[in-house]
């Protein structure tokens, strides 16, 4: 018991210093990032340029990221949020005006963190470079999540382990539909 709740504290510390974070590149560029990754517009916008610009590798990375994203954002906010019932982090510990917009579903997992993630791990084993230009705005999302009161940092990590678990069954889809019919 008594390490859940030095667990929970620590995250709680963790989650204040975050929200005090006050710099001008965190005032400059998460807000940006958040906006961005509303309705999940900026993989959206990666995946029509990889298509558009990347040929067949392109294509084929911008629909393993896309079938990636849909996966975590069915098993982060169709099960997940289902199943766990979290309050967001209280609005007293965030001194910026980001924290007045937060959705009203359950904090735990972060579906915006699971999706970026997603995206992310099935682009990269088609396409590396893409990959690694999409990890820089993902790490972004999953810091702006917990900067702006929207998450704790626990449902940042749990977001990106479904978003690696969904990914890897997009990747693994086709083989196991090949063997099955064989």
């Amino acid at each position: 018991m008594r390490i859940v709740e030095g667990l929970r504290a620590g995250e709680n510390r963790l989650t204040k210093h975050m929200a005090f974070w006050d710099s001008v590149w965190a005032r400059g560029l998460l807000p940006p990032v958040e906006d961005a990754a509303e309705h999940t517009k900026l993989w959206w916008a990666a995946a029509v340029l990889m298509a558009a610009g990347g040929g067949w590798r392109g294509r084929r990375a911008a629909g393993a990221g896309i079938a990636g994203m849909a996966m975590a954002q069915v098993l982060s906010n169709w099960v997940a949020k289902q199943l766990v019932e979290r309050r967001r982090p209280p609005k007293e510990w965030f001194p910026h005006e980001d924290v007045e917009d937060r959705p009203d579903s359950s904090s735990f997992p972060s579906g915006h963190t699971a999706a970026a993630v997603a995206f992310t791990t099935a682009v990269a084993p088609t396409w590396p470079w893409a990959g690694a230009a999409c990890a820089v705005p993902t790490a972004l999302v999953a810091i702006e999540r917990v900067h702006s009161g929207a998450h704790y940092p626990s449902d940042v990590a749990a977001g990106a382990v479904i978003g690696v678990a969904a990914a890897a069954v997009v990747r693994a889809a086709p083989r196991l539909l090949l063997r099955h019919l064989e």
